[in-house]
């Protein structure tokens, strides 16, 4: 798993579910069955409630030009669906909440399916665009702090992950799905998954039994991502000028 070979962080977008309506009373019991799966396929660890997520979205939004946003497909297609003018703003500023995501944590790598490419360009061209304006030589001679430049992440796309469920070298994958379109790698993707189901639904249910367990271990996964976090935050408040935290 990528866990072996990477520090790696996974967590629960609980923010990302409210952009369009939702049913309040089963947001937090779909955040514990989403932590509960992800330990049941493997995963060592889950996070989610980390506040600096939502702090660096506000800064990186300052920076955002509505224009990026307004060229989203994503966001096109979704609020057409859901009635144009009554759509929420979120839905708009998603992608930078996304971008908040990835780029507290300098990641390298990002596992993503197509429809999030957009998205994951956005966050590389984002991170350039704060490194200009805040960063680099230019800044501290008109007396900018010392900034840490935001990493600008590459994309690890989902022939990966089906390597990594299959078992299959990246040779074999490459040959099997040579000339695939997304219609028909994704069935391939689903049976490779169902294959490996049934221990999955076993260790789930020993999970969403053990509710002081499933609590302890998003609560250690926060408090672990938060650490992180706070760095690239504080480091980008104090780039852009505001006192020092």
């Amino acid at each position: 798993m990528l866990q072996n070979s990477y520090e790696t962080l996974f967590f629960i977008v609980d923010l990302h579910a409210i952009t369009l309506p939702y049913d309040t009373q089963q947001l937090s019991k779909a955040t514990r069955e989403t932590a509960a799966i992800y330990l049941a396929c493997g995963i060592d660890n889950s996070k989610s409630h980390v506040r600096a997520h939502v702090e660096l979205m506000w800064l990186l939004s300052s920076a955002t030009p509505i224009g990026w946003l307004n060229k989203m497909i994503q966001f096109k297609e979704k609020s057409h669906k859901a009635g144009g003018e009554n759509v929420g703003v979120a839905l708009l500023t998603y992608p930078v909440l996304m971008a908040s995501d990835i780029l507290l944590y300098q990641s390298d790598f990002v596992p993503v399916g197509e429809d999030q490419k957009q998205h994951l360009e956005l966050t590389r061209e984002l991170a350039e665009r704060v490194n200009y304006l805040y960063g680099g030589r230019k800044w501290k001679k008109l007396g900018g702090l010392e900034f840490d430049n935001l990493e600008r992440p590459e994309c690890n796309n989902l022939l990966s992950i089906y390597q990594l469920i299959s078992g299959k070298t990246k040779g074999e994958v490459a040959e099997e799905c040579q000339n695939m379109n997304w219609g028909t790698f994704k069935p391939l993707l689903t049976d490779a998954l169902i294959e490996h189901l049934h221990p999955i639904q076993v260790r789930y249910e020993e999970i969403m039994s053990d509710s002081a367990y499933l609590d302890k271990v998003l609560a250690d996964g926060a408090a672990k991502a938060a650490d992180i976090a706070d760095a690239t935050l504080n480091n980008v408040y104090q780039a852009m000028g505001f006192l020092r935290r």
